[in-house]
């Protein structure tokens, strides 16, 4: 049903209009790709493969280049958070897994990310199938994705998602706070304000609950 109306909607769009996925509430597409791990090796992974556990995944438009060397690193840098969380952190983009290696090692006066340790896995997307699957990629002439992040809880139904333009780099850590919301609330069923952090109040769904949480808000 999704895919035959999203059909008829792109049949009757204005010329210029590009219709978008929205994927809040519904489960996350599955796929199979080839991903440098870690230790450099490459390996298949598909989504399904961390069914159970949560899965932040993000996207950015190409290694070697400018914003995307500053945030890959920076989620490498929370993956023990994320991890503590029970969750699996996967990087996107469209160059292949041996670019992706090659940036791993190389020295940052090229351009690299060699002292860095990128600790999860990274996809090489080069056919752009896993970037279709979630309609990322960038009306620019070139293709390539943007920088977007996919919570998928361990159901597999995406939570949150997330897009940036190319120039615009992303704070990595509201990935991680959103995880946390996310695990807020499935343990204590409440809601969670606007800038929530752990430890923080809570809401729950009555207009007794939002009267006591904006008085607290006020008198801060």
């Amino acid at each position: 049903i999704r895919s035959f109306a999203k059909n008829v909607l792109r049949r009757s769009r204005p010329v210029g209009l590009q219709i978008r996925t929205n994927y809040i509430g519904l489960k996350a597409p599955n796929f199979s790709a080839e991903a440098c791990m870690p230790d450099n090796t490459f390996k298949s992974i598909s989504l399904s493969d961390y069914a159970g556990k949560p899965v932040v995944m993000y996207f950015y438009p190409a290694d070697f280049t400018f914003v995307c060397s500053s945030e890959v690193p920076g989620y490498s840098q929370l993956n023990a958070e994320f991890e503590k969380e029970g969750a699996q952190l996967i990087g996107v983009s469209m160059d292949t897994v041996h670019v992706h290696k090659a940036w791993k090692n190389a020295p940052s006066e090229l351009g690299g990310l060699s002292g860095f340790d990128v600790n999860h896995p990274i996809i090489g997307d080069a056919s752009g199938e896993v970037s279709d699957l979630f309609d990322v990629r960038m009306d620019d002439g070139e293709g390539l994705p943007c920088r977007a992040v996919f919570l998928i809880d361990e159901d597999g139904t995406v939570m949150a998602e997330h897009r940036n333009a190319d120039p615009i780099g992303r704070n990595t850590k509201e990935a991680l706070r959103m995880l946390q919301a996310l695990h807020e609330h499935k343990k204590t069923g409440k809601v969670i304000p606007a800038d929530w952090t752990p430890g923080g109040d809570t809401m729950e769904t009555s207009t007794e609950s939002v009267d006591e949480y904006l008085k607290k808000l006020k008198s801060k």
